[in-house]
């Protein structure tokens, strides 16, 4: 027996160590972003020149009035940008974000805004179909395509086309900043982005990986996205914003990560919608990443700290060593809750006491999705093979 606590003291320490280093690192990683990002944002000096840049369309797909459109909508309609164009585009007539849209065609009647109505398919991802119907009604060389529930800043075209003066980037996408509705599946399901997927992404940003994109931010040149052969090569895939970023490194090009001040209204009326966003997220993240998505639960921090003491607990000599890893564990989760709640608009310990659930379902969610090839998505269920196809079900 005592072979095997020491055993079993040993898979505690290192399970420890591990979550210790990676909970340590990223939240290393969100503060040098946030560093980065004060830097880069900084005020222009005085009598320097702005570069000259481009007409961009702003294709802005709609699906459904969610909560908080109008002003999501309206921070694009806002921006200090010389010139362009914003398109709205919804795929079924009596889409009620249609109002949404043609409230803002009529408080801006300065701006080029155009609404597109279009039900035509082209393959099975419903969001790159909009896209598409939509791509025919823009009239610039420079595209930004930005999720609905995006709220941005009045800079933030300046910030995301920037780059794309440099012929060698192809591509420039942004991270972002879940606000949740009021509701505790809402909150729950930002805590999942700002505090587990966010900090993973910037991990990966810190040692050079320039393999993210996300829907929220997708800027690129037209002649871009011509010589990957357009929106239709992403048409029936479900990580549509990987498979762009993933065709458009293939030509040789730079996806860089822009600063740019990015927000998404995140709302769950109930725990199964925020179930069902959870596994489709999930199982995005196993499709694109087969192998590691294995080793997974060592970024679990608590739930993989705990299970370290627990195994530890039996082993006296390595006592004090478990307790200062867990408690550095602890800490450093906690500095990643409320690293992004300082000097923001919500009560810094309103959500404390969700962080032991939070991390308890996002392993459930994590070993739940081995066992499942089907994803809801907008209300439709499609099926997913193992290179990200999908395909809606019958």
């Amino acid at each position: 027996m005592p072979l095997v606590r020491q055993l079993l003291a040993i898979i505690g320490i290192a399970a420890l160590v591990v979550t210790a280093f990676h909970a340590l690192l990223a939240l290393l990683a969100v503060l040098a972003w946030r560093i980065r990002g004060a830097a880069v944002r900084k005020p222009r000096a005085p009598g320097a020149r702005a570069p000259r840049l481009p007409p961009v369309t702003v294709l802005k797909p709609l699906c459904g009035a969610e909560p908080g459109l109008y002003r999501q909508l309206r921070s694009f309609c806002l921006q200090d940008y010389p010139q362009f164009q914003i398109v709205f585009g919804v795929r079924d007539a009596a889409d009620p974000a249609l109002d949404v849209a043609r409230r803002l065609v009529a408080e801006f009647p300065q701006l080029s805004i155009d609404i597109v109505v279009d039900p035509k398919q082209h393959g099975a991802n419903g969001k790159t179909s909009n896209l598409i119907n939509m791509l025919a009604h823009a009239r610039h060389a420079v595209l930004a395509i930005a999720d609905s529930d995006t709220s941005v800043g009045p800079d933030y075209l300046a910030t995301v086309s920037a780059p794309l003066l440099d012929q060698r980037v192809g591509l420039v996408t942004s991270t972002y900043h879940d606000v949740p509705t009021p509701l505790v599946w809402s909150r729950l399901g930002a805590m999942y982005i700002n505090e587990w997927y966010m900090p993973s992404v910037l991990m990966t940003w810190l040692f050079g990986y320039q393999g993210y994109a996300s829907g929220q931010t997708l800027c690129l040149r037209r002649d871009t996205l011509d010589a990957i052969g357009g929106l239709a090569a992403t048409a029936d895939h479900l990580a549509d914003d990987y498979r762009l970023n993933e065709l458009i490194r293939a030509q040789g090009l730079r996806t860089v990560l822009s600063p740019a001040m990015v927000t998404a209204e995140h709302h769950e009326p109930a725990l199964g919608s925020l179930i069902r966003h959870e596994m489709r997220w999930m199982h995005t993240i196993r499709v694109l990443r087969p192998r590691s998505f294995r080793m997974l639960f060592l970024s679990f921090s608590l739930p993989l700290a705990m299970l370290g003491v627990v195994l530890t607990a039996a082993e006296p000599a390595v006592a004090a060593s478990a307790a200062a890893l867990f408690w550095t564990v602890a800490v450093a989760r906690l500095g990643l809750h409320f690293v992004h709640r300082v000097r923001g608009d919500r009560p810094v310990f309103s959500d404390i006491w969700l962080l032991p659930v939070r991390d308890l379902l996002l392993c459930w969610v994590w070993f739940r999705s081995f066992f499942a090839s089907r994803v809801s998505w907008r209300g439709s269920e499609l099926d997913v093979d193992a290179d990200g196809v999908v395909r809606r079900s019958t």
